[in-house]
């Protein structure tokens, strides 16, 4: 029969634990300092934030975890390491699709931890201009929804952006429905952002119907006014209904339980290879007879996976289109370089977005 061990004896251990813990983390703190010192040295300027090297430690921690804690609650401790030892150097400046308490919020702290500096942004132009005129190093962006598919804004504002794609982030999105009233009886009108009306239709005809839904600027948005009005209920997620001081009338109301949206992070960085990579392009052929062939038979030629394809008006000519495609793979792969090369030569553009590792967590 095994002995139970006293609380407090389990409570000193912990206690022992805690400082360990503490003097190892800052020990790694004092490693970051000096390789911040060190590529100061070797000229290295901007940001020393690496998102291939930390998803190369964020993997290694989750291959090394004994448990009994899981592996993904793992990479999330690490991850706010990492992310308060690089602030020690300056705090990332990230803008995010605002305001405060919006799923774009939720994807940058789980991308870069919460020692980041977020900085609201009311669209996702001003996201790119953001990061294009230096104000913030990186943006975080909506590109898809699995239920709801692209965003059209993100794919069509890299046909002018010099910015590249240096990372991605999926968040799984559960909608709820909030207000300052307990029950769903006397809501006059709901408010959210097009793509969480369109994500909760079913529940909405069946649970309210008649009530009027309102498209607003954001999750966020539709919590504030929300808060405004009695009457009023939002479409959002938890953290808005903290920060605006609602109560959870209904939860998880969105009509796939499986809705995930993709977030990819901007700016001037490019990753270097880690093995589990990605690679996003853009290709412009013209009106001719047989031009998505030619797009993808040099992916099945040198047996490359491509995971995504999406194609927008070009904004240069009646009927004529671009591609957006991502595979599998870092542009400085062989078989990957090949491809593009042979690529290049058939159509009419091509644009490497950016090669970035896959989202860890």
């Amino acid at each position: 029969m095994t002995s139970i061990i006293p609380l407090s004896e389990l409570r000193d251990r912990i206690d022992a634990i805690d400082q360990q813990i503490l003097e190892l983390v800052n020990r790694r703190a004092e490693c970051a300092i000096e390789v911040a010192r060190t590529k100061q040295a070797e000229g290295e300027t901007g940001s020393f934030y690496r998102p291939d090297r930390e998803a190369q430690v964020l993997r290694r921690i989750k291959e090394l975890n004994p448990g009994p804690l899981g592996d993904d609650a793992a990479a999330h401790l690490f991850r706010e390491l990492m992310s308060a030892c690089l602030a020690l150097e300056k705090p990332l400046e990230v803008a995010f699709l605002g305001p405060a308490g919006t799923f774009s919020q939720q994807a940058t702290f789980k991308h870069f931890g919460h020692a980041v500096k977020d900085i609201p942004v009311p669209t996702i132009h001003e996201i790119f201009q953001s990061v294009e005129t230096g104000h913030c190093q990186f943006g975080v962006v909506p590109v898809e929804n699995s239920t709801e598919g692209v965003i059209a804004h993100t794919l069509d504002r890299f046909m002018d952006s010099p910015l590249q794609i240096c990372g991605e982030v999926e968040i799984r999105v559960h909608q709820n429905l909030l207000g300052k009233m307990d029950t769903l009886v006397g809501i006059s009108e709901v408010f959210s952002h097009q793509q969480s009306l369109a994500q909760c239709r079913q529940w909405l005809t069946a649970n309210l119907p008649g009530v009027p839904c309102t498209a607003v600027s954001s999750n966020a948005e539709a919590a504030r006014l929300a808060s405004l009005d009695h009457s009023k209920a939002a479409i959002a997620g938890l953290t808005a209904a903290e920060l605006y001081d609602l109560n959870v009338i209904e939860k998880h109301i969105e009509d796939e339980a499986n809705n995930t949206t993709r977030f990819i992070v901007i700016g001037r960085v490019q990753p270097v290879s880690t093995g589990l990579d990605k690679t996003s392009i853009l290709v412009s052929t013209g009106n001719q007879p047989g031009a998505l062939h030619r797009i993808l038979q040099p992916f099945a030629q040198y047996g490359i996976s491509m995971t995504h394809i999406e194609s927008r008006p070009s904004r240069q000519g009646l009927w004529e289109y671009v591609f957006f495609i991502d595979i599998e793979g870092h542009r400085a792969d062989t078989d990957v370089a090949a491809a593009l090369n042979s690529l290049e030569n058939n159509v009419k553009m091509l644009k490497v977005l950016g090669s970035y590792p896959k989202a860890v967590i």
